[in-house]
């Protein structure tokens, strides 16, 4: 009785424990972030080697001033904002480029990915040449005819030296991309399904089933 009560004790706190991992999982903001964009204080930031800035995506035409930061709701005009929050980026040429996931490798997406394409101009979709902007903002605008998955590229030439930097995200136009969260949501049903099938649930559940077809 009692080697019955501890068995049950610690599958209740195994089932507790993968409850209390996939609600963190769920809300954490940065756990489920992409590439080279996070959340930060709930803001998007987008990482460029050591300099960062504010990423911000807007859909005027449907949503006005709306801001998404990696998953864009409609396939539709998209403005793409990044508010330099390191002074380098000010001096430096930046060029902006959205590459389709041909190769679905996802929120995992590297620059490695970019260069591993056979045809990396067949892929792109929207290619903005090398600009320096002034007033710390960078903009590049492009209408999606279709929604998908894609991977927006940002290269930054140094202002002095032969060398770029590079920024990979990879973002969902029409519709959130739920990523690993079925798996957990699986899991966990697998998960509390033993526990109710361990703990003697489904036994009851026959029993009851069967008294009342006696009953009846």
């Amino acid at each position: 009785m009692i080697f019955s009560l501890k068995s049950k004790l610690v599958s209740a706190r195994k089932l507790m424990l993968v409850f209390s991992c996939t609600f963190a999982l769920l809300n954490s903001n940065s756990s489920f972030s992409h590439g080279g964009v996070a959340f930060e204080e709930d803001l998007c930031v987008i990482t460029i080697n050591f300099m960062q800035a504010h990423f911000t995506v807007f859909q005027p035409e449907v949503s006005q001033n709306e801001e998404f930061c990696e998953d864009i709701p409609n396939a539709t005009t998209s403005v793409f904002v990044m508010e330099y929050l390191h002074n380098l980026l000010q001096e430096m040429y930046i060029d902006f480029r959205i590459v389709r996931d041909i190769n679905n490798v996802g929120q995992y997406a590297s620059w490695e990915d970019i260069e591993e394409l056979d045809d990396l101009e067949a892929a792109t979709v929207f290619y903005q040449p090398p600009t320096i902007e002034d007033g710390g903002y960078y903009r590049a605008s492009y209408a999606f005819e279709e929604g998908g998955t894609y991977i927006g590229v940002v290269t930054a030439e140094h202002p002095t030296e032969d060398r770029n930097y590079n920024a990979v995200f990879y973002f969902q136009v029409g519709g959130r991309d739920w990523g690993t969260i079925p798996y957990f949501v699986a899991l966990l049903l697998i998960v509390q399904g033993g526990y109710w099938y361990s703990s003697g649930g489904y036994k009851k559940y026959k029993e009851k089933e069967q008294a009342q077809n006696l009953e009846v």
